[in-house]
C-alpha cells in the first residue's frame, strides 16, 4: 500500500539534539583522540519526510535504479520494486532460496554504473548448507527487461558457515578498481565472537572479492589469511560505502556500546573481541575492558550507548548542498537518520533527523538528492526525506 502524508520535524527535532545527554554504559573509558565520541552537535536544519510506500516485512536493502525506480529486499525472501509513483510490484522470481531465521533472511542488493546496458544486480543472503550450518551467500543475477524475475542467478561466493542465525553483517560495495566488498559478521554469542581473529575463517571480516566469478581479491601477503579477506577483527557490519575518493568505510555494532566507523585499510586489523569501546550486556568488561592494544586500529568514531548503525552512504547531492561530502547512517536504535560532518578522517560533528521514525535499516541518496531510509518494522516503510 502506498501513502503520500507529508511529515515534517523541525532540526530533526529539538529531542534529537540531545543525543550526547546519555553518560555512556563504559563510563570509566576514554577516547584515544578528540572528537572519536560525542563530537559537537552540528546546527539545526529543518526537514520534512514522506512515505513512498508502506506495508514492507523487514526491508534491508535497496538500490535505485536508473528510471528511478527502486529495487527493495525484504528480509524473508522477497524483491520487490518500487516504482516512481510508489507502485508496489509482487515479489520478482528466481533468487536462490533463502534462510529467513532470527536476523537471517533475503538481506543487501546493489546495481552497478553500467545497469542500464547490463541489468546485472548483486545479493546478499541467509543460506543453510547440507550439514545445517549457514553462512552469508553472494548471488549475482540480471534482472528481466520487465523486471519481473532474476535471470542466470547464481552463487559466487559463500561465507565459512556456522551454527548460528545472528550476526551477518553483509553490505555488498563495488569499489572502482573492479572488486566487490562482502561485510560479514562474526555470527554473534562468546563462543563464536573470537572467529573475528581467525584468518582462515571469513567470519567477522571484510572480503574482497571479484564481482563475477567470486575469486579472491583481497589483500595478498598477509601470513595464514584466507586470500579474500581485506580486514579483520569486525563484529557485525551492516553498513558500508564507498567515499568519493574511493576508500570504504564501514560501521558496525558494538555489545552495550561501542558501535564503530572505520576506514578498513587492506592487511589490518579492527580489535573485535579483544579491545572494545563497549561492554557485555550483562555490564560486565569485555577482555579486561582494553579499548587499545598494539597491532589492532582504532575506530574512527564510535558510539556510547549504541545507535546499532545500519546502512550508511555519502550524501552527493543538490537538496542539501551543505553536506556534500557528509556521512549519513541509519540508527535501528536510535530510530533516526545520524548526520557526521568529516574533516579528513576524522569526524567534528553529528546531527540526528527524524528521531522515533522507526529502525532505520538502510539509507540512500536518490537521483535527485532526497535521502531515502528503510525501515525494519512488521510493515515496514521507505521514505523520502527532503530540505522542509
Amino acid at each position: 500500500m502506498k501513502t503520500f502524508v507529508l511529515t515534517s520535524l523541525f532540526a530533526g527535532c529539538a529531542a534529537a539534539q540531545g543525543f550526547n545527554d546519555r553518560p555512556p554504559n563504559g563510563s570509566d573509558q576514554e577516547p584515544a583522540f578528540e572528537n572519536q565520541t560525542r563530537a559537537p552537535a552540528l546546527p539545526r536544519v529543518a526537514v520534512a519526510h514522506r512515505t513512498v510506500v508502506d506495508g514492507l516485512e523487514h526491508p534491508w536493502g535497496m538500490a535505485q535504479l536508473p528510471d528511478g525506480s527502486w529495487l527493495v529486499t525484504e528480509r524473508p525472501g522477497r524483491l520487490r520494486l518500487v516504482a516512481p509513483d510508489g507502485t508496489l510490484s509482487a515479489p520478482i522470481t528466481g533468487l536462490p532460496k533463502v534462510d529467513a531465521e532470527d536476523q537471517g533472511g533475503l538481506l543487501d542488493v546493489i546495481v552497478g554504473d553500467d545497469f542500464a546496458d547490463t541489468r546485472r544486480l548483486w545479493v546478499s543472503f541467509a543460506e543453510r548448507d547440507p550439514d545445517n550450518l549457514t553462512h552469508v551467500s553472494v548471488a549475482t543475477g540480471v534482472l528481466s527487461k520487465d523486471a519481473t524475475r532474476v535471470e542466470d542467478a547464481r552463487v559466487i561466493w559463500r561465507q565459512t558457515p556456522y551454527p548460528s542465525t545472528l550476526h551477518y553483517g553483509s553490505r555488498l560495495v563495488l569499489d572502482d578498481k573492479g572488486g566487490l566488498f562482502v561485510t560479514t559478521g562474526e555470527r554473534g554469542g562468546n563462543e563464536f565472537r573470537h572467529a573475528a581473529q581467525d584468518l582462515q575463517t571469513t567470519l567477522g571480516k571484510v572480503v574482497r572479492i571479484d564481482p563475477l566469478t567470486g575469486a579472491p581479491m583481497g589483500k595478498p601477503g598477509v601470513a595464514g589469511a584466507l586470500p579474500e579477506i581485506w580486514s579483520w577483527g569486525h563484529r557485525n557490519m551492516q553498513g558500508a560505502a564507498l567515499a568519493p575518493d574511493g576508500s570504504l568505510w564501514t560501521t558496525e555494532h558494538g555489545p552495550m556500546g561501542g558501535d564503530e566507523l572505520n576506514k578498513p585499510q587492506a592487511g589490518r586489523n579492527y580489535g573485535w573481541p579483544d579491545v572494545s569501546y563497549g561492554t557485555e550486556y550483562s555490564g560486565e568488561q569485555i577482555t579486561e575492558g582494553l579499548t587499545q592494544k598494539e597491532g589492532t586500529e582504532q575506530p574512527v568514531y564510535y558510539w556510547d550507548p549504541s545507535i546499532a548503525p545500519s546502512g550508511l552512504v555519502f550524501y552527493e547531492g543538490e537538496m542539501f548542498p551543505d553536506w556534500n561530502g557528509d556521512l549519513l547512517l541509519g540508527g535501528l536504535q536510535s530510530s533516526s537518520i545520524v548526520r557526521l560532518k568529516l574533516s579528513g578522517d576524522r569526524v567534528v560533528g553529528e546531527a540526528r533527523y527524524l528521531q522515533n521514525v522507526g529502525r532505520v535499516r538502510d539509507v540512500d541518496v536518490a537521483q535527485d538528492g532526497a535521502i531515502m531510509l528503510l525501515t525494519d518494522e512488521d510493515g515496514g516503510a521507505l521514505i523520502r526525506m527532503t530540505p522542509r
